[in-house]
């Protein structure tokens, strides 16, 4: 047998709906946070290009300590465009988790009335430098250990002037040379005086290929620095650093103690940002 639909459903479901629809709102997307810094590719780095991020934890990947990594700081050329290969990825490198941070909440503020923030100077976040900006320079204020008394000794560096990190705009050609006197210092619980020689040079543009990232348009800036103690001899020490517009340093790596070659081949330390 059949089932039979009643007439009035039979009606009811062929018979056109005319119940109006009712009306509904567009749909209305959540909204979206304004990035801060967006790289716009022009081949220079402005102050507002390079602001510091209190408070954000940024990851590296690290060579371990007391270990030599070879390097490659001339890159090749490939289309025109210089590219330098960071991107293998290396089973011993180490994890470092760098934060800057406001000057006011660190121990040796009340020395560094000038300065507003402070990053960590070493990947074990042991040494701090102080710094502040404008929109003439990223300036380098001095630096102080993280610890008001670690195990190796009090340090606090405080530069007469401070000395230019980074000059602004930052572009390929860009160079100067910064000298940070000293006195009345303390280095790992020792009085210490002298000046540190900061030369730094802008010297190439072009794409890094790191193990998580690949930046464009990333600056090789070059720094020697030769510390001359007033008591003790005078060393000096190279560090190649890439920065990008935004996020600053992207990788970097520190040569041997007086280091006769700009493109050095060992590093003692390599530094890549990453994301594990």
């Amino acid at each position: 047998m059949r089932a039979i639909l009643p007439a009035t459903m039979l009606l009811w479901a062929c018979s056109e709906n005319l119940t109006p629809p009712p009306d509904r709102d567009p749909y209305a997307p959540p909204d979206q946070e304004q990035l801060s810094c967006l790289p716009d590719l022009d081949g220079r780095i402005e102050a507002r290009e390079i602001q510091a991020a209190l408070g954000i934890p940024v990851h590296y990947l690290v060579s371990p300590a007391g270990e030599e990594r070879e390097v490659d700081l001339s890159g090749s050329v490939e289309d025109g465009q210089t590219l330098w290969d960071w991107s293998v990825d290396l089973d011993d490198d180490e994890l470092a988790e760098l934060e800057a941070e406001p000057l006011e909440e660190q121990w040796y503020a009340g020395s560094f009335a000038a300065g507003s923030f402070v990053s960590p100077l070493d990947a074990g976040a042991t040494v701090e430098a102080v710094y502040r900006e404008d929109e003439e320079a990223l300036w380098l204020l001095g630096v102080a250990s993280a610890e008001p008394d670690p195990p190796e000794g009090r340090t606090l560096v405080v530069y007469e002037d401070p000395v230019a990190a980074f000059q602004f705009p930052l572009a390929p050609g860009s160079a100067w040379v910064a000298t940070g006197e000293i006195r009345d210092g303390t280095l790992r619980g020792l009085p210490y005086a002298g000046r540190d020689i900061y030369e730094v040079v802008d010297d190439a543009m072009g794409t890094l290929a790191l193990p998580d990232l690949t930046f464009t348009q990333a600056h090789r800036v070059r720094t020697r620095v030769t510390v001359q103690p007033t008591v003790g001899q005078s060393v000096s020490r190279r560090q190649v650093s890439f920065v990008f517009e935004c996020f600053g340093e992207v990788a970097r790596a520190t040569s041997r103690d007086d280091e006769p070659e700009e493109d050095f081949t060992r590093a003692t330390e390599v530094r890549r940002l990453g994301l594990r």
